[in-house]
Parts: C-alpha cells; sequence; structure tokens
C-alpha cells in the first residue's frame, strides 16, 4: 500500500506580489475605440491628452509607455516617458513635459511622441501607465524600461486606442 502526501503551500499576502489598478483614460477616445486623426501622421502628430487615477501613495514616479504590437516585424514603440512625478495624474494634448520628466526616443528614432502610422490595416495602441517605487535613469529603449521597471512596479493601468489610416 502506497501513500501519498501532497503539501500544499498558501502564500500569505505578503508573500504575493500584487500589482494594483490604474485607470487610464483620454477625453479624445475611450478604451478600445479609434484614436481621433489629429494625433496621427495623418494629422497634426501630437500626443493625446491622457489622465490616470488611483496612484499609489508610496509611489516614486511614473512612467508612461505607448506601443504597437501590431507592427509587422516587432512591437513598436511610439512614446516613452519617465520621471513623471507621482503627484501628476495628467497629461494634455501635445505634452510639453512637466519639469523632471523626459521622454526617450521611440522607434521612429526621435525623442517624444511619433503617432499611429500603421502600414496597413487597423492597428491596436496601447498606452501603459506605471506607478514605479523608485525614480529610473532615462532608458535608451522599450526593453531597457521594462528591465529597469521589473520588481518596482506599484500599481499599472492601459488604455487600448486603434487606429486606421482613412483611405
Amino acid at each position: 500500500m502506497q501513500f501519498v502526501i501532497a503539501l500544499v503551500l498558501l502564500a500569505t499576502p505578503m508573500e504575493v506580489s500584487m500589482t494594483a489598478k490604474l485607470q487610464v483614460t483620454s477625453p479624445a477616445f475611450r478604451d478600445n475605440e479609434a484614436i481621433p486623426t489629429e494625433f496621427s501622421c495623418d494629422g497634426r502628430n501630437v500626443s493625446p491628452p491622457l489622465a490616470w487615477s488611483g496612484v499609489p501613495a508610496e509611489t516614486k514616479s511614473i512612467a508612461i509607455l505607448v506601443e504597437d504590437p501590431d507592427a509587422p516585424k516587432k512591437v513598436f514603440t511610439h512614446w516613452l516617458v519617465t520621471g513623471l512625478s507621482p503627484t501628476t495624474t495628467s497629461l494634455p494634448k501635445g505634452a510639453a513635459l512637466p519639469s523632471g520628466a523626459t521622454a526617450s526616443n521611440n522607434d521612429m528614432g526621435k525623442m517624444g511622441w511619433a503617432g499611429p502610422c500603421p502600414p496597413g490595416g487597423r492597428h491596436h495602441y496601447h498606452f501603459h501607465v506605471y506607478a514605479l517605487d523608485t525614480q529610473i535613469p532615462k532608458p535608451s529603449s522599450r526593453a531597457e524600461l521594462l528591465a529597469a521597471i521589473r520588481g518596482h512596479v506599484l500599481a499599472e493601468g492601459e488604455l487600448v486606442g486603434t487606429f486606421q489610416h482613412a483611405r
């Protein structure tokens, strides 16, 4: 006769890293709806207004990553902003970044916003906002940002917009 003993380990809340949820919105478009043309390469190519709420009290900085996972060769970075104060809860249209915040190069090789300009079809643009427990150095790429924030995200949220050229 064989006996099988199973041990079930239950993690306490202190042992589980749970990330809180930020609410990310834009007065220009709703989640999973079309991004207006003015924010794209077909328009004025300015960043859309963006807002977030639910930032934990212990947050030291905010980071924003806007990316297009539908791009043909790789996930395309449209905007990478770091060093936002934890008290900053929004950016206006065509954002002039507040003091202390910096924009890194996007995948067009330019610093700042690169509006939607898909080569074909409807693409999805993910606006990620991260509340961090630390300040991070200005990253040179999406990969560097993701590596720098690993283990430091207190809360995160996402807004998805779509864009397709009008033809």
